[in-house]
């Protein structure tokens, strides 16, 4: 198996985490990782907004959120077992991640789409 490249904190930019959050399933998918408790798996994520997500567009997805940074994924038999790496960037970035996240739930909110609660960063 390929090993699965994470970003040190000193290689991840605010255009690359701009860009893996530019995306509205991506960024349910970290929403969804950063407040969870226990790693989340990318079949966690089969659907959005009562749509079926092809598991080949959700290993892409899963891909861009880790090379920018965002996520951890660790390899447990033949799943991906990801974690959010808040902690981390917030050491380098603030808020800014955690504004990000906000800023899309509330104006989701205002459409009826996105159910989160604040994601940390």
């Amino acid at each position: 198996m390929k090993p699965l490249y994470h970003p040190s904190l000193g290689d991840i930019t605010v255009e690359g985490i701009i860009h893996a959050l530019s995306d509205p399933v991506r960024v349910r998918i970290y929403a969804e990782i950063a407040r969870s408790d226990c790693p989340k798996i990318c079949s966690n994520f089969l659907e959005h907004e009562n749509r079926a997500v092809p598991k080949s567009t959700l290993s892409q997805h899963f891909k861009i959120l880790r090379e920018a940074g965002l996520i951890r994924s660790e390899r447990k038999g033949v799943e991906l077992h990801n974690t959010s790496r808040c902690e981390e960037l917030a050491k380098r970035f603030g808020e800014m991640v955690g504004a990000i996240i906000e800023a899309y739930s509330e104006q989701n909110k205002r459409r009826g789409k996105f159910k989160s609660r604040k994601a940390s960063s």
